[in-house]
């Protein structure tokens, strides 16, 4: 166990808010349970995440020490549209936590893919093998994964140098008022909630652009296409939010109160191109909308 105590500098509204900014990044999931097991400390007394913190309160916070573990093969259905010696290109259902960690130890797309893929690549050591670049758990669609170093070093390096090409489309509340654009921004954690990201100034963040396309109006929704420029955590999802017009069924950064039963934001990572680093061929793939999605949209018509 590893215990900070410290004097609050400054007013919170919420202790939470507080422990997250502390806690070196821990997930929010993860800051809750600190809360949960009794861990937080305020002025001597266990205390609840949304406890007013004062200027000069004394706090106490229990870190429980790191469990290792290792991804092991479990049988979790999930589609592989492509297979061969160097890679595979996956549709992620949503729902589904791309690797472990954060308390996600199992279920994950990383257990499902040791049991049905031979051999996977360890660059990214025992929790991540073969994971080149991720998506949202309740984001649904397309990943390109490794089975061997040399191929996940070509991969990382199209997506850094941004000639791995990503297309998503979301639906939108609300309509947008221009038919196309691009958002550029600088995206960084939120000063107010440090478990969520947030378009900030130039100094706390990293430079985020994403293109984007109407594709249909409805009454009171947009279907609209992104295409990555750049790929910071949940980009799309923060811009769409910068634009006004969030995902539809985004309860992190959207409307809380759903007119759907969603399980998760209506995001999808619909196609994906990347030059294949054995044969240096340009590889197209596209993953349909899966039937929840289509099945909304078909309420909307």
């Amino acid at each position: 166990m590893n215990k900070k105590v410290f004097v609050a500098e400054k007013n919170y509204n919420r202790a939470d808010i507080l422990v997250c900014e502390i806690s070196d990044g821990k997930t929010r999931s993860a800051v809750k349970r600190l809360f949960e097991s009794g861990f937080v400390y305020l002025n001597g007394k266990a205390v609840k995440p949304a406890q007013e913190v004062k200027s000069g309160d004394k706090v106490e916070v229990t870190f429980p020490d790191a469990v290792e573990y290792t991804a092991k093969p479990e049988d979790i259905p999930v589609e592989i549209i492509y297979e061969d010696e160097d890679l595979a290109v996956v549709n992620k259902p949503q729902g589904m936590t791309v690797h472990l960690g954060n308390g996600n130890i199992d279920g994950t797309l990383v257990n499902a893919l040791l049991y049905k893929l031979d051999k996977l690549s360890g660059i990214n050591g025992v929790i991540r093998p073969g994971i080149v670049h991720r998506i949202d758990k309740d984001t649904s669609g397309l990943l390109v994964v490794a089975k061997n170093d040399k191929a996940h070093l070509c991969l990382s390096k199209q997506i850094s140098e941004k000639t791995c090409k990503r297309t998503y489309l979301a639906l939108l509340e609300g309509n947008l008022k221009d038919d196309s654009g691009t958002v550029t921004t600088y995206i960084g954690r939120s000063p107010q909630d440090r478990v969520k990201m947030a378009v900030v100034p130039p100094e706390k963040g990293k430079l985020a652009i994403t293109d984007y396309r109407v594709e249909k109006r409805y009454s009171g929704y947009t279907l609209c296409r992104f295409d990555l420029q750049t790929g910071r955590t949940h980009q799309i999802r923060v811009h769409a939010k910068y634009l006004g017009h969030p995902v539809v069924g985004d309860r992190v950064y959207g409307i809380k109160k759903q007119k759907f039963n969603l399980n998760g934001q209506l995001l999808h990572a619909l196609k994906l191109t990347f030059v294949h680093p054995s044969t240096a061929e340009v590889m197209t793939f596209e993953a349909p909308l899966p039937d929840y999605f289509v099945e909304i949209l078909n309420k909307l018509n």
